[in-house]
């Protein structure tokens, strides 16, 4: 049995990033090779060293919405909206708290120039003229752990700068260290880049209850792997170069596609003993411990050597989660 247990480690509080750095490949890199077990410490920005000719780079293309949209009742309780995805029209998937806001709800926005009705259990319906409209009384939905209102930097900061496919409500943070010049170096050095989505969604952030994780449910998101980046990832294979991962979604992505789907949803979980078929490479922010993200790395590179990684990362006063620093696994 897989322990939720065996997955825990201890992070300092002071070690989570509250803001993001002003120079996005300035943050630190620790590179981790598995061959030797061999820990590097370096700067983002160098990352260019360990990618050769031929290798192929995949980044993560969702768009984070502003989705997070602070409000009233009428009886003038605060309630806050995180909008999940759109059924249709100006009527949303939302999570709503407080939970007690009840179906026929009327909710006022932006002082009272805008509202919404609760048009069932977690589902809510706008009185405005557009989906901009909608999305304009939110800001950046910050994670949980950042303990801060969002602030104008992070409609900047906590995108990725190729950030293209609108969808996510959550950033896919291993590629908010790219930068346009860092990417062009990479391809003037003859490393190929391909472009996926998978928009991020509210099951990242779902603890895990089971005692035996093997019993957890994977919220599913939704992927595409277009035929550009799927003809590079054939191309490389032939030409028996490396596939890089930017972030646990895009291997996701990569992993769904692997076993057959090019476009859909996945709920794979990727956990201690998977057989990974198309990723050599991992980059990474460093996790939450006993989350799906921190059991996707040790499945990548064991148990013992993540574990390890983190330890130091820790020694050495790395900065965590979504603002943090980066781990490179090769």
């Amino acid at each position: 049995m897989l322990k939720l247990s065996d997955f825990d480690y201890h992070l300092p509080r002071e070690l989570i990033a509250q803001y993001p750095l002003k120079e996005r490949d300035e943050a630190r890199l620790l590179v981790l090779e598995r061959k030797n077990a061999k820990i590097e410490h370096r700067i983002f920005k160098d990352i260019g060293d360990y990618f050769n000719r031929g290798d192929l780079v995949v980044l993560n293309d969702t768009k984070v919405l502003p989705s997070r949209i602070k409000g009233s009742r009428i009886t003038g309780g605060k309630v806050e909206v995180l909008l999940l995805n759109r059924k249709e029209g100006l009527t949303f998937n939302a999570l709503i708290k407080p939970a007690r806001v009840k179906p026929g709800e009327k909710i006022i926005f932006n002082g009272g120039t805008a509202s919404g009705i609760m048009s069932a259990k977690n589902e809510i319906t706008f009185n405005l003229k557009d989906i901009e409209a909608v999305y304009n009384l939110g800001v950046m939905p910050l994670p949980p752990y950042i303990k801060r209102e969002a602030e104008s930097l992070d409609n900047i900061y906590y995108q990725t700068v190729y950030a293209d496919k609108e969808g996510a409500v959550a950033s896919p943070t291993a590629g908010l260290h790219f930068t346009k010049r860092l990417l062009e170096n990479m391809g003037v050095s003859g490393v190929n880049i391909a472009y996926l989505t998978l928009h991020v969604g509210i099951g990242t952030f779902k603890p895990v209850k089971c005692k035996n994780i093997t019993e957890h449910k994977m919220e599913p998101e939704y992927f595409k792997v277009p035929d550009r980046a799927a003809g590079l990832i054939r191309d490389t294979r032939v030409n028996k170069k490396r596939i890089f991962a930017v972030g646990t979604t895009s291997l996701r992505a990569l992993e769904s596609y692997a076993a057959g789907k090019k476009e859909g949803y996945t709920d794979l979980f990727i956990y201690p003993g998977y057989e990974f078929k198309i990723v050599d490479s991992l980059l990474t922010n460093f996790h939450l411990p006993c989350t799906t993200l921190f059991m996707l790395v040790c499945a990548f590179c064991g148990e013992k050597l993540a574990k390890k990684a983190y330890q130091e990362a820790v020694d050495k006063k790395y900065r965590f989660y979504s603002y943090g620093d980066a781990m490179l696994i090769i």
